[in-house]
């Protein structure tokens, strides 16, 4: 997935507990988890702020997007005007 969840870094920063992450945002660990390991499909932009907010961080420290391989790219989804 080209989008890359760096949770673990800014808890180690911030020196914090996914229990005591997850506490403050208002999220169960096992939710934690599943954006910690990459497995998350979406995430609310309530919980990223809460994320930020309890981090004390910017998005961008949390989420970075890597290039795909290019076996893995996704058909080209270029915005188009046919209303």
């Amino acid at each position: 997935m080209p989008i890359v969840v760096d949770i673990d870094v800014m808890l180690a920063r911030r020196k914090m507990s996914v229990g005591t992450l997850a506490e403050r945002v208002g999220i169960t660990p096992a939710n934690l988890a599943v954006l910690k390991n990459g497995r998350a499909k979406a995430v609310r932009f309530s919980t990223l702020d809460a994320l930020c907010q309890a981090l004390e961080c910017q998005p961008g420290d949390l989420l970075r997007w890597e290039p795909a391989d290019a076996g893995e790219r996704l058909p080209d989804a270029s915005l188009s005007d046919e209303r």
